[in-house]
C-alpha cells in the first residue's frame, strides 16, 4: 500500500502543497494522511529519539511518532498553513509528545522532575531576565529553590518543567498546552516572579 500511494502522488506532489494535504486530511483523506506518514516519519523519528533515547524504547519512539499523526487526524484544524510549514509544525508536534511521553516514564521511575531542574539546569538561564533572579551560587540556594518548586500548583510546575528541564520554547509550550504563545510566555514570567519573591521571603526569614 504505501508503495502504491508513493506512486499515485508521485506525480502530484509538485503541485501539493500544505494547505491542499491538511485541507485533504480535514476531509478525511486517509490516503493523504499515509501519504504525510510516510514522507515525514524519519524526521519525527529523529526529533522523538533525541529526547526519548537515554529514557525509553524504540517501541516508545514508535508509539510517540504515532502521536503526531494521530493529532493531525484528530485536530487538522489546529495547523495554520499560514503561521508555518507542515513539516515545522509536524516537528514541534512531535517534541512535545516526546517530552510528554518521558514525563511519564519519568513519572514511573519515581524520578523528581523538580530535583532534575534543580541540579541539572539550575532554575535560571543565561539570559538578562533571568539574571535579575537571584545568584544560585550558594549551595543552599538549591534547596531553597527545591522548596519553592514544591510549594507551585501542577500548571505552573508544568510550566517550569517544559521551559527549564525540556527547554521547550515558548511557541512548542504553547502547541504542548493549547494556548497562545503570548500567554505561555507571560504565565513564565509570572511563575518566575513568584519563585523570585518566594526565595526573598526565604532569605528574609533566616537573616
Amino acid at each position: 500500500m504505501t508503495g502504491q500511494l508513493s506512486v499515485l502522488y508521485e506525480k502530484e506532489e509538485p503541485v501539493l502543497n500544505d494547505k491542499k494535504i491538511i485541507s485533504a486530511i480535514a476531509a478525511r483523506d486517509e490516503r493523504m494522511l499515509a501519504f504525510v506518514v510516510q514522507k515525514y516519519s524519519k524526521i519525527l523519528w529523529k526529533i522523538a529519539a533525541s529526547i526519548l533515547i537515554n529514557a525509553a524504547s524504540v517501541q516508545d519512539v514508535e508509539e510517540c511518532v504515532a502521536d503526531v499523526f494521530i493529532y493531525l487526524w484528530q485536530y487538522p484544524e489546529k495547523y495554520d498553513s499560514d503561521k508555518a510549514k507542515l513539516s515545522s509544525w509536524l516537528s514541534v508536534v512531535a517534541r512535545s509528545k516526546a517530552v510528554d511521553s518521558y514525563r511519564r516514564i519519568a513519572r514511573k521511575r519515581e524520578i523528581s522532575m523538580e530535583e532534575i531542574v534543580v541540579e541539572n539546569l539550575g532554575y535560571a538561564e543565561n539570559s538578562a531576565a533571568d539574571e535579575e533572579m537571584y545568584s544560585m551560587e550558594e549551595a543552599n540556594s538549591k534547596d531553597k529553590l527545591r522548596s519553592c518548586i514544591d510549594e507551585l500548583d501542577e500548571k505552573e510546575k508544568e510550566l517550569i518543567m517544559r521551559r527549564y528541564y525540556y527547554e521547550q520554547k515558548p511557541a512548542e509550550i504553547a502547541v504542548a498546552l493549547d494556548m497562545p504563545k503570548k500567554q505561555v510566555e507571560n504565565r513564565l514570567y509570572y511563575v518566575r516572579q513568584k519563585l523570585r519573591k518566594m526565595m526573598e521571603k526565604r532569605e528574609g526569614d533566616q537573616s
